[in-house]
């Protein structure tokens, strides 16, 4: 299956960070640590946000390697979070984690609730990456990124799938970058002048598509992909924000991928979209 990671069945921890103390988690600088793996697309975007809102010196991050290395998808150095958040835990300790440093616990593992209480209560210097009234956007965005890019990329390439299950799957993801083609004829970024969450998850299904998925399409799939000049423009400005660069890990990313796929490779796996370490190395910061 050509897949970054296995899937994996994860408990859902989903508390919420919020200013209000009666929640149990109050907005407290020093309080709470992520735990993320650079390999990982959730883990990416994480990482992504954390540098935007510059919140090294205010929530910690501890990096995890690139594979899982506890046999079952999971982490090692995450078992103990996970034993002391869920009575007689069965799955995997996977990553991402938001834990909270006072109890020990897991407070999130929901990468999505993550982003948004981070944009929301730890937005130090007005970086505003959630816009008042964005909400609405920037979910309608997740959803074209899971359902219009992340799904179907991967049904695209899976082996011996039908002719015509293959051609609905990328007509699908052809519409969903013709969409982001679209929304960025009128601006650099999707929701106004500025990075927002919007981009930040859109950014990280094209690097998973470029740098995973495309391994397993054909070289006329790729093609059609790849002719969405502003998109893969996009790609590359984003890139070369410092915010989003220093977190590309490439070769943890191909090593994750390829411990746990077990797709036929195909031809598209020679023809990279984005030169994604020199576009990195570029780093010529951008506004937002």
């Amino acid at each position: 299956m050509p897949a970054s990671f296995p899937s994996v069945a994860v408990p859902a921890f989903r508390a919420r960070i919020g200013r209000d103390a009666r929640s149990g988690y109050g907005a407290v600088p020093h309080r709470y640590r992520l735990h993320l793996a650079l390999s990982c697309p959730h883990c990416l975007q994480i990482a992504v946000t954390h540098s935007l809102l510059g919140l090294e010196g205010t929530l910690p991050v501890t990096w995890l390697p690139a594979l899982p290395d506890d046999g079952d998808g999971g982490y090692l150095a995450l078992r103990p979070l996970y034993d002391s958040s869920a009575h007689r835990h069965r799955g995997p300790a996977a990553a991402p984690v938001l834990g909270d440093d006072w109890s020990g616990r897991i407070v999130s593992t929901d990468s999505g609730e993550i982003l948004t209480d981070l944009a929301r209560w730890f937005d130090r210097d007005g970086t505003d990456l959630r816009p008042q009234g964005s909400g609405t956007a920037v979910e309608a965005v997740r959803q074209l990124c899971e359902r219009s890019i992340d799904v179907p990329a991967q049904r695209a390439g899976l082996a011996g799938i039908d002719p015509a299950a293959h051609e609905a799957a990328l007509r699908s993801l052809l519409d969903g970058l013709g969409a982001l083609e679209q929304r960025l004829a009128t601006g650099e970024y999707l929701l106004g002048e500025g990075v927002t969450l919007a981009d930040v998850r859109v950014w990280a299904s094209l690097v998973e598509l470029d740098t995973v998925h495309r391994w397993h399409l054909n070289a006329a799939a790729v093609d059609r992909i790849a002719d969405h000049p502003r998109v893969w423009a996009y790609a590359r400005r984003l890139a070369a924000h410092p915010a989003f660069g220093r977190h590309l890990d490439l070769d943890g990313i191909a090593r994750r991928h390829h411990a746990h796929c077990r797709g036929e490779e195909a031809a598209g796996a020679a023809m990279p979209i984005v030169d994604w370490a020199a576009s990195a190395r570029a780093q010529v910061g951008v506004a937002g």
